[in-house]
């Protein structure tokens, strides 16, 4: 092989045959130690990274990490994005707890090409947008970034995302692993067992990865006794040694690992977003010999071999900062939000039900958040969109004759109410009580940030934003804390008092009352649900989110989510959760296979989801085809109007200790009183077990109960039973 010593050599190396891997190693090795070191953190400085971080950074600048101008490797370059881009004036698509109520793994991968798209279009080529830790509990502050409860749901939904963002850029899947309890999130030990582990908090990263996501993002909690961001045993023995994983590991930001050797050697392969821990203690370890320059150069290689596969993506050219919050963007954020949507209750008033509203009709709203911009979470996942849309604004524009009360004197909103003929109550949350949790934290981390930056960095770093892009800062944003809102998991599953307090005053009032719930995962409804006639789930839904909601309410889209997650009577349904644990036990139990498990009927269940039609599945056949299990059947419309349907299949394996298993779903169209066919393929291994003496899988055998409903628990289900 001709001696490579440019990235563009490497990369010309590989369009002639070399393997990426090949290329890398050659171009490694005519690096200097200190340009190895390089690649192995952000590098931007601490210190003056902060600054810059605490003047709203996150929003205005990509993060770049191993960039050796040198030999013209350009790295990483990092945004976030699981809602849109982060940096620049970005397209607010809906929050992804709301597309996975779509079910719609297509919609998914379009929305991931549109983000993609504009993160191109600011510079980066590399996103955390991908963020698919499961839904243990509701209280979670961070729910609204995953898709929902379910391992199977939120890897086919975290794989369509890559799809779709690496036609344009590298994804990051995070955070990798068992993290899904916030306010805990720096110091909390997930204490979890092999089988645990692998057949409930891992297979969706499992999914992702044979996606050919580009890289995985550690989590800040430790597991089983070490911290994530050093675990040889999850980065090593089964992200590579296992799984096959190829790309390259990044930490967590800031507080991502807590000892340079042995994140190195456990195989993490940067650290971000600054020169932090490892530029204060790596030089010295490897004088110690605790960690060598093979161990520096494996994680090099990495880097610089994902850059080379992915050269075809990256070469392309970069859309112009046009793409970002177009046309056909805000067209697509619209359809998500209206298919986002999720009508829980819709009862007849008179012989009627309320939904869906009629353009002539008097529609009186109430409530502080119908005239508020609700986008979700402040912190790392916010999008400084600048034509955001409320529920006023949407059903404005649908509406003739609305009028608004923001609820703060419940007597005159019944008032108000008495006068319409259709009141809509909106309530819910904001980034103020659930999101990514930026407070108090244990003081002792401090010692690991060091006394001062180096001043070459610091000129480097000044000298780059000096050539960023203008960005405009949302005028809503004028109220907020600077840096990142404080977030966090929340304190409640109810709704706040006085939304209690307005939504049974204005159903007094009025009978033909909706309640419209912002949030980003269940409410507890149980204290109010019979008073009033219609109840929807609106979720934050992004810049399009009234329209869309007004779309669904009007009934120009015809409801199709479904719930992602179990929705309790009551928080003693729901297992143990402590948002201030040192140590927690995770097991295989929770959400809808644990409500199953004991009894317990959910409000709302797992896959559950009005529409204005009603359905019907019949003629389900079951058969084995080579390494698949194949379920077709017929889905029929029995109403009145166009609608979507979404058939589940559910496994129940020989073993008696094992949770229930979804292995498959899709969504199926059908017109007003017709029939559509369906058909879903589970590939077997779906069904396969962990055997932890062995730390491998052991392939399905024995009597399988397979289940095809409508939702979890479906009482007109149809169950066989499969010998395999």
């Amino acid at each position: 092989m001709t001696r490579i010593t440019t990235f563009d050599e490497a990369r010309e190396a590989v369009r002639q045959g070399t393997s990426a891997e090949d290329a890398a190693r050659a171009l490694t090795a005519t690096l200097s130690e200190y340009e190895r070191l390089w690649c192995l953190d952000g590098d931007a400085p601490t210190w003056a990274g902060l600054k810059f971080l605490s003047d709203d950074g996150y929003h205005k600048a990509v993060f770049t990490g191993a960039e050796l101008d040198r030999v013209g490797f350009p790295g990483i370059r990092f945004s976030d994005g699981p809602r849109g881009a982060v940096v620049g004036n970005a397209t607010a698509f809906p929050v992804a707890m709301a597309r996975g109520a779509t079910w719609d793994v297509d919609l998914e991968e379009r929305i991931g090409d549109a983000i993609g798209s504009e993160l191109r279009a600011v510079g980066a080529n590399l996103t955390g947008a991908v963020c698919i830790n499961l839904l243990r509990h509701p209280a979670w502050g961070r729910a609204q970034e995953t898709y929902g409860e379910d391992p199977h749901h939120v890897g086919e939904f975290g794989a369509a995302l890559t799809r779709g963002l690496q036609r344009h850029v590298m994804a990051c899947v995070k955070h990798f692993a068992c993290n899904s309890m916030e306010n805990a999130r720096f110091s909390v030990d997930v204490q979890v067992d092999d089988v645990a582990l692998h057949e409930v908090y891992l297979p969706h990263f499992r999914r992702v990865v044979d996606e050919g996501v580009a890289s995985v993002m550690s989590a800040y909690n430790s597991v089983n006794g070490e911290w994530c961001g050093q675990s040889h045993q999850l980065l090593t023995d089964v992200l590579r040694d296992e799984w096959g994983f190829e790309g390259f590991v990044i930490s967590d930001w800031i507080l991502g690992l807590r000892d340079a050797a042995t994140s190195v050697k456990a195989g993490l392969d940067i650290e971000m977003p600054y020169r932090m821990v490892r530029q204060q203690h790596l030089p010295t370890a490897i004088e110690r010999g605790e960690v060598t320059w093979a161990d520096v150069d494996r994680s090099v290689v990495r880097v610089i071999a994902t850059l080379l596969r992915f050269d075809e993506v990256l070469s392309a050219p970069s859309p112009s900062a046009g793409i970002l919050g177009s046309p056909q963007h805000r067209a697509l954020a619209r359809e998500a939000a209206g298919r986002s949507v999720l009508l829980l209750r819709n009862e007849p008033v008179e012989g009627a039900a309320v939904l869906p509203l009629q353009a002539s009709q008097r529609v009186a709203v109430f409530g502080r958040l119908a005239d508020t911009v609700n986008i979700g979470d402040g912190g790392s996942s916010d999008v400084w969109d600048l034509s955001c849309r409320t529920v006023l604004d949407g059903l404005r524009e649908a509406i003739t004759d609305v009028t608004h009360d923001d609820g703060s004197d419940a007597t005159r909103a019944a008032a108000v109410a008495g006068g319409a003929d259709v009141a809509i109550v909106v309530v819910g949350y904001t980034y103020v009580d659930e999101g990514e949790y930026i407070g108090e934290t244990d003081a002792s981390l401090m010692s690991l940030f060091p006394q001062g930056d180096e001043p070459d960095v610091v000129d480097r770093f000044q000298a780059q934003l000096e050539h960023i892009a203008p960005i405009t800062k949302p005028s809503r944003m004028a109220d907020r804390p600077r840096m990142f809102s404080r977030g966090g998991d929340r304190e409640s599953l109810r709704l706040l008092p006085d939304d209690v307090s307005v939504i049974r005053a204005v159903a007094a009032a009025n009978p033909r009352t909706v309640v419209v719930i912002q949030a980003g995962s269940a409410v507890i409804t149980t204290e109010w649900a019979d008073s009033v006639a219609a109840i929807t789930q609106a979720w934050y839904g992004g810049a399009e989110a009234g329209p869309g909601l007004a779309d669904v309410l009007t009934g120009v889209v015809n409801p199709s989510a479904r719930l992602p997650f179990t929705v309790p009577v009551d928080e003693a349904d729901l297992p143990e959760f402590d948002r201030d644990a040192t140590t927690f036990t995770y097991d295989r139990w929770h959400g809808w296979s644990r409500a199953a498990r004991h009894g317990i009927t959910p409000a709302y269940p797992f896959g559950f989801g009005l529409s204005y039609t009603t359905f019907a599945v019949t003629d389900v056949a079951t058969t084995l085809n080579g390494p698949t299990l194949v379920v077709g059947g017929t889905v029929h419309n029995t109403g009145l109007r166009d609608g979507t349907d979404v058939v589940q299949v559910y496994a129940e394996l020989p073993d008696a200790q094992a949770p229930h298993r979804l292995i498959g779903f899709t969504r199926v169209d059908v017109p007003a009183g017709g029939r559509a066919s369906f058909e879903v393929v589970v590939p077997l291994d779906h069904l396969s077990t962990r055997d932890s003496a062995q730390r491998t899988w052991q392939p399905a055998s024995g009597r399988h109960r397979i289940t095809t409903a409508r939702f979890a628990g479906d009482p007109d289900a149809t169950t066989v039973e499969v010998d395999l």
